[in-house]
């Protein structure tokens, strides 16, 4: 038989160069020989095909198999959450405490522009069980030009002994500097945090503080449900949203000793903790997930409590709904940007701790990366490398990828409504694909702008959520 002369020669044939096959081509050049001595092997000619006819096509199925790998690993940690708090072992370590020392909580109430829901949100916690002399509801009225001073006035002079005004006319906009200010009213070491718009039942007080009698709790987080959810159809997904999200995913993650999130919305912190790891930051639109990341490296717990429910309005339309999701991943990525490194170099977090709290950082990257997946198969769909797709995606991983990446956050939907015994409501699954969808370019432009800003120091911008709720009296 006689011998193959495959050797990379320009003179002899310029497509079996090595400079054709660009910087990692010249590997392949050597196994050549030994594929010439396997008949039953393909021709090496073959093998090379996809890289010969374009370069380019190799490097964007490199990419598009990475992509699919990053989001098999979010869709196998999603499955294995709802599988676990579907049959796993529960953890509610603090559920059971009904009476105690209880310590001297300060209640404050977030407020912009909250005429139509600022006085029920108030009248709730008047009503709660916890004890009167240790509790202090400080109402935050932040720069609010509409009829809020007035109605929370009448309710300070209403109760003088029960509620405290704190109006704030300037500063930096945003949540995260109105609390900053705000925190110089507090008595105690424990705060509790609600927006206008939640109203909290009696018993919730009780169940918020009772983690914190452990000393190495920093923060602690409250189930969050819609209460508007027959509104419309918009209504009724985000609350099958809300339930994925606290139901399965808050609850798994406790279960699993992961990295619950605090949410800053029905939830508390300890005073001295955050003022440990700097303090409310006034730069950063997700303020709860920069207090959560950073109590993490600074060695503190966050607790998630399921029992502890409390009732939001959410968006009743789309535009509402998008501005808040931009919001929410331009704030996410933000502190993506800014605690990722120290989270993994933290040696007080465990290496469980540092890889959840690392995907959790990442969550908003998941649509964009998505997105650009889609660009790279149509892109590669018009430069014929079907061949290259075979050659270098194994079949392998996109089919796990779609049974488990694709699906995985409609299963945890699914099983929330299963838990909280709503399962006819499954049948509106296939709606949530068209929400993902038409949020995908919103979290994409939002990655954009984190990343730009981050450059350009732009001011800090504050897109108030829409309030439906009719105008309620003082």
């Amino acid at each position: 038989m006689q011998a193959m002369d495959l050797r990379p020669d320009n003179k002899r044939d310029p497509a079996l160069s090595a400079g054709s096959y660009g910087k990692g081509g010249a590997w392949t050049i050597r196994l050549l020989p030994a594929l010439a001595l396997c008949p039953s092997m393909v021709r090496a000619q073959d093998l090379l095909t996809p890289w010969q006819r374009n370069p380019t096509s190799f490097w964007l199925t490199m990419a598009l198999g990475l992509i699919a790998l990053v989001m098999l690993v979010y869709g196998v940690r999603q499955t294995l959450f709802s599988v676990q708090r579907m049959w796993g072992a529960q953890r509610y370590p603090y559920a059971g405490i009904a009476q105690a020392e209880w310590p001297q909580v300060t209640v404050f109430i977030a407020a912009h522009n909250e005429e139509k829901v600022i006085a029920d949100s108030m009248r709730a916690l008047l009503k709660t069980d916890y004890p009167q002399d240790r509790i202090k509801v400080v109402v935050v009225n932040d720069r609010s030009t509409d009829r809020t001073a007035a109605i929370v006035d009448a309710q300070v002079h209403a109760h003088p002994d029960r509620l405290v005004a704190f109006h704030r006319t300037s500063g930096k906009p945003g949540k995260a500097a109105a609390l900053k200010d705000a925190m110089r009213h507090a008595v105690g070491d424990i705060a509790l945090i609600f927006d206008a718009d939640y109203t909290p039942g009696p018993g919730l007080v009780r169940q918020l503080v009772a983690p914190f009698l452990d000393p190495e709790v920093g923060a602690v987080m409250g189930r969050v449900v819609p209460r508007n959810v027959s509104t419309n159809l918009l209504t009724r997904m985000l609350d099958m949203e809300r339930a994925a999200g606290y139901q399965v995913d808050q609850q798994a993650r406790m279960n699993l000793r992961a990295v619950p999130q605090y949410g800053g919305t029905v939830g508390g912190v300890r005073i001295s903790a955050v003022q440990a790891v700097g303090g409310w930051r006034d730069d950063v639109l997700a303020e709860d997930t920069d207090i959560t990341i950073r109590l993490l490296i600074g060695g503190w717990k966050t607790v998630y409590n399921n029992e502890a429910a409390c009732y939001e309005e959410v968006p009743e339309e789309w535009s509402v709904r998008l501005r808040q999701v931009h919001r929410w991943a331009k704030g996410h990525n933000q502190v993506l940007l800014r605690h990722a490194w120290p989270l993994l170099s933290s040696r007080s977090v465990s290496l469980r701790e540092r890889l959840d709290g690392l995907l959790l950082l990442n969550i908003f990257l998941m649509q964009p990366l998505l997105l650009l997946g889609w660009v790279i198969a149509v892109s590669l769909y018009y430069m014929n490398a079907a061949e290259a797709l075979t050659l270098f995606i194994p079949g392998a991983l996109l089919v796990v990828y779609s049974a488990l990446g694709g699906f995985s956050a409609f299963l945890q939907m699914a099983y929330a409504l299963l838990i909280d015994g709503q399962g006819r409501r499954i049948r509106l699954l296939p709606w949530q694909l068209l929400s993902f969808v038409v949020c995908m370019p919103v979290v994409s432009s939002a990655l954009w702008a984190s990343v730009s800003e981050r450059f350009t120091k732009k001011e800090l911008v504050w897109n108030k959520t829409t309030r439906y709720a009719k105008q309620v009296s003082a």
